[in-house]
């Protein structure tokens, strides 16, 4: 699993590429501009960026040469972009960028490149990665699933599993309701240890808030108030 930055302005592309990469295994933060991005960059030190050329207040091409400049350049960035110039490709790519994403981006397209960027620094992360052979459009937030086929689903906690639900899990029925099942039990696991506090929640799992709430809402799961 890496701890992926994706940095984009719109929304509908922010949140699908988190489906797609957390579906994958993947640890993912999001970021809509460079001063969010920023922040990230230096509270989670991720193992690959995702990064977007037009932003609202600095373009992924500036964000990249400043970090570049500041030697902040220690993972693998992506750059993507769906109005981009071959010259504006070329000069990321000299600043220090590995690869180059045009929008609409095929689902193929986006693992494989991720893998390739992934294996520079981890080889080991880019050998158990897997590709799924199916394409979806991230241009303009259209919605696209990946494939369940392919989909892993995550080691069970081996210690303080509560009342050992995570054992009962039965692998006989589709991959994706044993994965909601699991999801489920892991996500309560996490809110009884940290008594409902969904800051501490949303630091333990390595989801945003709002990702986090919206998590809870798919899989049923009511979050009880903290006592006073």
């Amino acid at each position: 699993m890496a701890r992926i930055l994706v940095i984009d302005d719109e929304i509908g592309i922010r949140e699908l590429l988190f489906e797609i990469l957390y579906d994958e295994g993947h640890s993912v933060e999001l970021a809509e501009n460079a001063v969010q991005a920023r922040a990230a960059r230096q509270r989670m030190r991720p193992d690959l960026v995702l990064l977007d050329i037009w932003m609202p207040d600095t373009d992924g091409v500036t964000l990249l040469r400043e970090w570049g400049s500041q030697g902040l350049l220690d993972m693998p960035v992506i750059m993507m972009s769906g109005h981009a110039t071959i010259d504006t490709a070329v000069e990321a790519t000299r600043i220090g960028a590995v690869d180059f994403l045009e929008k609409p981006i095929t689902l193929q397209r986006l693992l494989k490149t991720i893998n390739n960027g992934l294996s520079r620094d981890k080889p080991v992360v880019a050998a158990n990665a897997q590709s799924t052979p199916a394409s979806a459009e991230l241009n303009n937030g259209l919605a696209a699933n990946p494939s369940d086929d392919t989909a892993s689903l995550p080691a069970t906690p081996e210690k303080e599993s509560p009342a050992g639900l995570s054992g009962n899990i039965s692998l006989d029925q589709p991959l994706r309701e044993a994965r909601d099942e699991f999801e489920r039990v892991y996500f309560e696991y996490h809110l009884a240890r940290e008594n409902n506090s969904m800051t501490r929640v949303s630091e333990r799992t390595g989801l945003e808030r709002t990702h986090l709430y919206r998590k809870l809402k798919q899989l049923g799961i009511e979050a009880r108030k903290r006592p006073t």
